[in-house]
């Protein structure tokens, strides 16, 4: 996220072009979103295979986010629809394409009353998630807005383990149940390749891998916007 956060700045000064990213997580880590003040201090004692759970802050908003097992997209871009909803729309279009490419229609969640009480991401479904025709959220995403330019990401949990989502949000909400018939090794591969293929067709984009160089890691670094979260809570 760090990373994310520094590819925004690379493209408000035109260092960068727009960008679309995906990534996993290891070890385990929960982030919170940058301006959450409420969640649980246990979570700094919890373990995933006898490693301890990072938390760490994210550069956009929204609720606590257990990443293990999930896929993490990360969209920067410039120059959307001033309203943040309907900005939202515009990036989650090829979210909504690509699934929909293997079979899964989903649609915009509707927050209620109850998302100001909520510690946990997928707790509750806003206007800028994406849930199942069962309601239940599959994609939850976030924004940081500097002038013109969008960092947007979000997270979808599609191998992450049900009883480590249980111990962190106890009970407040369940994990989707995927629908999709594949083995558990092709998942991630599978859905990242739909969702490159639709951000080509609905950003009229001719995606190119580009890989970092040295010095560009060394600048992230420098740049980090990532950091553990030990007194706050």
């Amino acid at each position: 996220m760090a990373l994310d956060s520094w590819l925004l700045t690379q493209h408000l000064q035109e260092q960068h072009p727009p960008t679309l990213r995906f990534y996993t997580w290891k070890p385990a880590t929960i982030s919170l979103g940058y301006h959450q003040h409420q969640w649980s201090a246990g979570w700094q004692q919890l373990r995933w295979q006898d490693v301890p759970l990072e938390v760490v802050r994210r550069p956009t908003g929204g609720r606590a986010v257990l990443h293990q097992g999930d896929l993490t997209y990360a969209v920067v871009t410039s120059g959307l629809a001033a309203g943040r909803l309907q900005a939202y729309k515009t990036i989650c279009e090829f979210l909504i394409q690509g699934w929909r490419s293997l079979g899964v229609p989903l649609r915009y969640g509707q927050a209620g009353r109850s998302y100001a009480r909520q510690a946990n991401c997928f707790g509750t479904a806003t206007g800028a998630d994406l849930v199942l025709v069962d309601g239940s959220k599959l994609i939850g995403s976030a924004q940081l807005r500097r002038g013109s330019g969008v960092l947007q990401h979000g997270s979808m949990p599609l191998l992450t383990d049900a009883a480590l989502f249980q111990q962190v949000f106890e009970g407040t909400s369940t994990l989707p149940t995927l629908p999709l018939t594949l083995p558990k090794e092709a998942i991630i591969e599978t859905v990242m390749t739909a969702l490159i293929a639709a951000a080509s067709e609905c950003f009229a984009a001719n995606l190119q891998v580009q890989p970092l160089s040295d010095s560009e890691w060394e600048a992230v670094l420098s740049h980090s916007g990532e950091w553990k979260v030990k007194s706050e809570a």
